[in-house]
């Protein structure tokens, strides 16, 4: 499961009996904030898009998959939101949320379980939504609008996947591949950033480093960035550089994505915090390893402050 700085401990607290995923579409109208609703006949409720895991998906997926399948919208992810708890027939139940901004889309209910939809304000959301805890994402969305850090872009770091032993390597350590499992975990982390979508993809050069990220710059068409200065051993010479080079792609002010390794994140997390809104610094990974292979942390910066306004931790695929 996602570790994110929107959810409290107890709400995602194992055990679950049921995962499931879902989002609060937004838009903005003559300056005013209007939220998307849905309508399940099956149900005869009001409520966000959402669902269950498939077998093998993560949750980000999932929360995409199911706005794609019940209200035609193709989305990235936004500012997470805060998951909310219930029980079901089942046993406990957890739903994680994001918002999502929505531009000029056209809304095309499923017809089989979403029956209408309907755009509203805020206020007319609460008193439609049937279940009080959908409320819940709601109120954050709308203290993000409030504050101006609703509408933001993800600044993605990933660790490369898992490579080849060191023991086992003979040759240059920059041309050490990914192992059979890495290779797997590219494709997952491919599947995983389509769920945010970055338009610019930043890798060390070595190579499983640069084989971590091909699965998704092929699907997108894409040329990636090489950095010497995230490299192990241009980060251990001169750390700053390391530094520098992630906030020179956060100055971007772009959705990026970023591959380096174990031993690089300690630097790309110093600059992380660096641009941190308060409180959301201690949601960064502390200690070693910080990241398992092929995880990444995705840090949503505001497109007003440009502070990292949420942090997430995603952990795609491992066997």
């Amino acid at each position: 499961m996602p570790l994110r700085s929107s959810d409290d401990e107890a709400t995602v607290a194992e055990p679950v009996a049921v995962v499931a995923a879902g989002v609060i579409p937004w838009r903005r109208r003559e300056n005013s904030l209007e939220v998307l609703l849905i309508h399940r006949d099956r149900y005869d409720d009001w409520s966000w898009p959402k669902g269950k895991l498939d077998p093998g998906e993560s949750v980000p997926e999932c929360a995409v998959r199911e706005v794609r399948e019940e209200v035609g919208l193709e989305i990235a992810l936004g500012l997470p939101l805060p998951a909310i708890r219930y029980e079901v027939k089942s046993g406990p139940k957890v739903v994680y949320y994001w918002a999502a901004l929505v531009d000029g889309q056209r809304v095309v209910p499923d017809g089989d379980e979403v029956d209408a939809t309907k755009w509203v304000s805020v206020d007319t959301a609460r008193r439609m939504l049937t279940s009080v805890s959908d409320q819940k994402p709601l109120d954050a969305l709308e203290r993000a609008w409030t504050s101006g850090d609703l509408e933001t872009l993800p600044f993605v770091v990933v660790r490369h996947a898992k490579a080849k032993p060191r023991s086992t390597w003979t040759k240059e350590e920059g041309e050490r591949p990914l192992a059979a499992t890495g290779q797997r975990q590219a494709i997952a982390v491919a599947n995983v950033l389509e769920a945010w979508n970055p338009s610019k993809v930043v890798s060390s050069p070595w190579t499983r480093c640069v084989q971590t990220v091909s699965p998704y710059l092929k699907r997108k068409d894409m040329g990636v960035k090489l950095a010497n200065s995230l490299t192990e051993h241009a980060a251990d010479r001169k750390p700053i550089k390391a530094v520098k080079q992630i906030l020179k792609q956060l100055d971007k002010q772009a959705c990026i994505a970023v591959c380096t390794h174990r031993p690089v994140l300690p630097h790309a997390l110093e600059a992380l915090r660096a641009r941190c809104a308060p409180g959301i610094a201690k949601f960064l990974p502390d200690s070693n390893p910080y990241l398992d292979p092929g995880s990444m942390i995705v840090a949503q910066q505001s497109k007003t402050s440009w502070r990292i306004v949420s942090v997430e931790v995603i952990a795609p695929f491992g066997d």
